[in-house]
């Protein structure tokens, strides 16, 4: 999204026009009443870009060739009493784990000791086909959402998550008549590929002179499309905190860059869980334009959520007056 680009910009990457496609905004839409419910917002600050991630790999790459980084491909890292690369011992005056959800750096530096808040399964495919729209659109049903985004002029990538461990992409898709019409596993260039996707909390990040960055030090649900922007925005704070000598900025800072994105997928993954709750959202959503672009602001961290909601207090309970949603009720939901 344009806040991620613009922290990609800062750390020097930057696009060629083939790289991806853009888009204007993000579109909500439940399915699960007899007619659908959407809502949707503009971003107020530029545009996002829907990319493959091989396309964005190969961004980075040349970018940190550019910085002066050796990159060493297919090589075995030993963890042990030391560090090795293939057979060869690597000295180090500080390392980072930069290895996933799953990181093996995490449980050899004894940084594992987390909380596991919710795990939910991914699932995506590429489809060659013009986008649906000039939006990214997330599709709500009752088995979890369908994400689509254009990443080509001629290409969209349609992603699945869900709560449901037996729940399949196709079978998802389906549950939405409009996608099932057009999003036929036969129609697809890509293979199904899935993942879990986790909101996880460690304890620390940091002991000695080893860190963890990007998913291995924490991770929010794929609903908040913001796994990535928040790795770029660690990477910015850890260069500050190395260029000091030291991993301590970097530890005392690192969960601010995780507070606004848990939120919302807190709230994200209660309307996940709580139909009714989703269903009166949507309704003050879709009748409170300027609330849903406000709460989009706040999603980027261009607005603060308190001054939302102090500024757009009337609208937001007029809004729930119009769903059929009693403010008393409204207001034990919040709390």
């Amino acid at each position: 999204m344009p806040d991620a680009r613009r922290d990609l910009a800062a750390l020097g990457v930057h696009w060629e026009p083939g790289d991806g496609a853009l888009f204007r905004g993000i579109r909500f839409i439940d399915w699960t009443d007899r007619e659908p419910v959407s809502a949707s917002a503009d971003f107020a600050s530029g545009e996002g870009i829907g990319m493959r991630r091989t396309a964005l790999h190969a961004r980075l790459v040349e970018r940190a060739l550019e910085a002066g980084v050796r990159l060493r491909w297919n090589t075995h890292v030993a963890l042990g009493s030391t560090v090795s690369l293939g057979r060869e011992a690597c000295r180090y005056g500080f390392l980072v784990g930069a290895d996933g959800q799953s990181s093996r750096v995490r449980r050899w530096a004894g940084l594992d000791s987390c909380r596991l808040i919710s795990r939910r399964f991914g699932f995506r495919r590429h489809y060659r086909m013009t986008a649906i729209s000039d939006f990214v659109e997330v599709h709500w049903c009752g088995l979890g959402q369908v994400y689509i985004t254009p990443v080509a002029p001629e290409e969209i990538c349609v992603a699945v998550v869900t709560r449901h461990n037996s729940a399949r992409m196709q079978e998802i898709i389906d549950t939405i008549p409009p996608l099932c019409e057009r999003l036929q596993a036969k129609e697809a260039v890509t293979p199904e590929r899935g993942a879990l996707t986790t909101t996880q909390r460690l304890r620390r990040v940091v002991k000695g002179n080893v860190a963890l960055i990007g998913d291995a030090s924490g991770s929010v649900d794929a609903v908040t499309g913001e796994g990535l922007a928040i790795g770029f925005r660690q990477a910015d704070l850890l260069s500050r905190s190395l260029a000091k000598g030291s991993f301590d900025l970097y530890a005392a800072e690192h969960d601010k860059t995780l507070r606004m994105p848990r939120r919302m997928a807190g709230g994200l993954l209660m309307a996940d869980r709580h139909a009714s709750m989703r269903k009166g959202a949507m309704h003050v959503l879709a009748r409170s334009p300027e609330l849903c672009h406000g709460l989009l602001q706040v999603h980027m961290g261009e607005e603060s959520l308190p001054h939302l909601l102090l500024h757009r207090a009337v609208g937001i309970v007029r809004g729930l007056a119009f769903a059929g949603i009693p403010a008393s009720d409204s207001e034990r939901t919040s709390t």
